[in-house]
């Protein structure tokens, strides 16, 4: 299927604050990143970013270079109409993930809800492809999908369902995992979904 034509389609009939996985406040992922303990110079990218107010938190907690990947442009032209002048702060990056060429290196890579759409595995080996070559050695990969347990379509797509064993397989042995984090997402039709967030750091090279 198109994937960039659902998405596109998912923004232009819905409003940002309808879509399911809408956080009014992404507390679980500024909590990894906080404790990521990188600088405040430190080259940030949130993938699957789209309309999400992750980058709004980052910039006012003092972040300088944030960059948000999504295949969405209506999603993006959303957060950066949100932004206003603050926008022209951020990195904006219309791709899809399993295309993409990281255009320098972040010392984070965060993720909410992404990798959970790659149900086949040539997408997922593409994707962590990127983040090998997008991540700083010593950087932090913070990823959440739908748990064990939970969803198995979001948006009226297949998902895969993860745990901390299933994703450490797809990352390979270059990342440690350093922590595991489980939420109960409340949707804005008051549904419960299980996310499990995760934050891997990547090995230096010459422990690879």
């Amino acid at each position: 299927m198109d994937h960039k034509a659902h998405w596109e389609n998912i923004y232009q009939t819905k409003s940002p604050l309808e879509v399911s996985w809408y956080q009014r406040e992404p507390a679980v992922s500024l909590g990894l990143i906080d404790r990521a303990s990188v600088d405040r110079d430190a080259p940030i990218i949130d993938v699957g970013g789209g309309a999400s107010v992750l980058v709004d938190r980052l910039l006012s907690r003092g972040y300088l270079h944030v960059s948000v990947l999504d295949v969405s442009a209506r999603a993006l032209a959303c957060a950066r109409a949100r932004l206003g002048d603050l926008a022209r702060s951020v990195e904006w990056i219309e791709a899809d993930i399993t295309s993409f060429q990281p255009p320098h290196h972040f010392r984070v890579w965060h993720d909410r809800a992404v990798f959970h759409f790659l149900t086949d595995p040539p997408d997922r080996r593409a994707y962590v492809k990127a983040v090998n070559e997008g991540l700083e050695p010593g950087g932090h990969l913070i990823i959440a999908t739908f748990a064990i347990g939970g969803p198995t379509k979001c948006s009226g797509l297949d998902i895969c369902q993860y745990d901390a064993a299933r994703m450490s397989a797809e990352l390979g042995a270059g990342f440690e995992l350093m922590e595991e984090v489980g939420e109960t997402h409340a949707t804005p039709a008051g549904k419960e979904q299980r996310f499990i967030f995760l934050r891997y750091r990547r090995r230096e090279r010459d422990t690879d």
